[in-house]
């Protein structure tokens, strides 16, 4: 077995083991770090493939930005853990039927893509240029060719669905909440004296007593 057979049962032991620690974990903000070192193991993974493009991608748009949004925002929650694990076990049947299931159809898809064992070249010059000097091969380069002529239709569904979903995060946080503090200053600057003080005439409700004569006090004698 030589280093890079090393390299790759190293990166997967590890892949394998923070993946599942994400789902067991018990604070949320754990189960996030776990995910970032299963993101970076898949890096590690797609460098000894010769996916240099897809492993930067992962590691500066998954753990640059979006892992890291999302262990601020889990940090910010005031999640209740023991509410969340009340309904645990009520529904694990439910769910261990669908992990089993969407198990089985990943298995039945990468099957057939396990098979093939043939090493990407990925140093091997393909075309020859005016000049007759070889040219070498790009993963960015063809990757960028093969997203933008083959698959551009499922790029710009895919654009749209993100654009989707991002006005709709937007939405969702900027709506009117009934515990909200917000002042409106349109409605400040359009207010009036008589909106803020009113004056109202009312009637006595009872009249005044009448004066109570003086209490002798103790010991003093009348005239």
């Amino acid at each position: 077995m030589d280093a890079k057979t090393g390299f790759f049962y190293l990166f997967s032991v590890v892949l394998l083991f923070a993946a599942f620690r994400v789902i067991t974990a018990r604070n949320p903000v754990h189960a996030v770090l776990y995910l970032i070192l299963a993101f970076s193991q898949a890096a590690a993974v797609w460098l000894l493939l010769k996916a240099e493009f897809l492993a930067i991608t992962l590691v500066l748009v998954y753990l640059g930005a979006v892992m890291v949004l999302f262990l601020f925002v889990v940090m910010m929650l005031d999640i209740h853990i023991d509410s969340l694990r009340r309904g645990f076990w009520k529904h694990f049947p439910l769910a261990a039927s669908v992990g089993a299931l969407i198990a089985l159809e990943m298995a039945a898809v990468l099957m057939g893509g396990f098979r093939a064992t043939d090493e990407p070249k990925a140093g091997v010059a393909i075309a020859d240029d005016a000049a007759g000097q070889l040219l070498a091969y790009s993963n960015s380069k063809a990757l960028g060719k093969l997203l933008y002529t083959e698959y551009l239709f499922p790029v710009e569904i895919a654009a749209v669905i993100l654009l989707v979903a991002m006005i709709a995060a937007i939405a969702l946080t900027l709506r009117q909440r009934k515990d909200s503090k917000a002042i409106d200053a349109a409605a400040q600057i359009r207010v009036r004296a008589s909106d803020r003080l009113e004056l109202v005439r009312m009637a006595a409700t009872r009249k005044a007593p009448a004066q109570m004569p003086a209490t002798p006090v103790a010991g003093e004698k009348k005239a």
